[in-house]
């Protein structure tokens, strides 16, 4: 067992679309833009010996907001400029009720699975009252994104950041300090 990242996509690896004053996914490959410094962060994050996994909801797909064929350009646009390790997808909406849509952790457990993460010392990094409470209910720790369209309700994250340049300083201060401790 060991930690990693789990990553939120809108807002954290990439921008939200602004419609109606909140932040959205992009719908459409043209709006997909990667955010200034993730490529970078993730680098530094995987130096350290952590897998970078994204857990995203894309609940677009089941509404016929969004293509399948779309969501898979953006994925290999991501994976093509970000060195993440995978990208996990829920493409349900609410009202399927399913395990791996977040705020449940099915996508997150399900990460943990395949990568033998202990979830006590990985992080996850969102930008919602979703990530967060994914996390706890996965048992990670938890940083929020508080970018422009953020929206943490009233759910408390154990951290705050404005990026995921930040946010990976943040990690990556966190893991020395538990290999100093010994805990790694």
């Amino acid at each position: 067992m060991r930690p990693g990242v789990l990553l939120d996509r809108d807002g954290v690896l990439n921008s939200v679309v602004v419609r109606f004053g909140r932040g959205f996914s992009p719908r459409r490959f043209a709006e997909f833009k990667l955010l200034p410094g993730v490529a970078a962060a993730v680098v530094r994050l995987r130096e350290a010996g952590q897998p970078v996994v994204v857990v995203t909801n894309q609940p677009d797909i089941s509404r016929g907001l969004l293509a399948p064929d779309e969501l898979e350009r953006m994925h290999e646009h991501l994976r093509g400029h970000v060195p993440v390790d995978r990208i996990y997808t829920c493409t349900h909406d609410d009202s399927d009720h399913c395990t791996c849509r977040k705020p449940r952790p099915g996508l997150l457990l399900r990460a943990a699975a395949d990568f033998h993460l202990d979830l006590e010392h990985t992080w996850m990094v969102g930008d919602s009252w979703k990530d967060v409470e994914a996390a706890r209910a996965a048992g990670c720790r938890m940083i929020l994104i508080a970018g422009p369209h953020a929206d943490a309700g009233s759910s408390k994250p154990e951290h705050v950041a404005a990026s995921l340049p930040e946010a990976a300083k943040m990690i990556l201060w966190e893991l020395q300090k538990l290999k100093v401790a010994g805990g790694l």
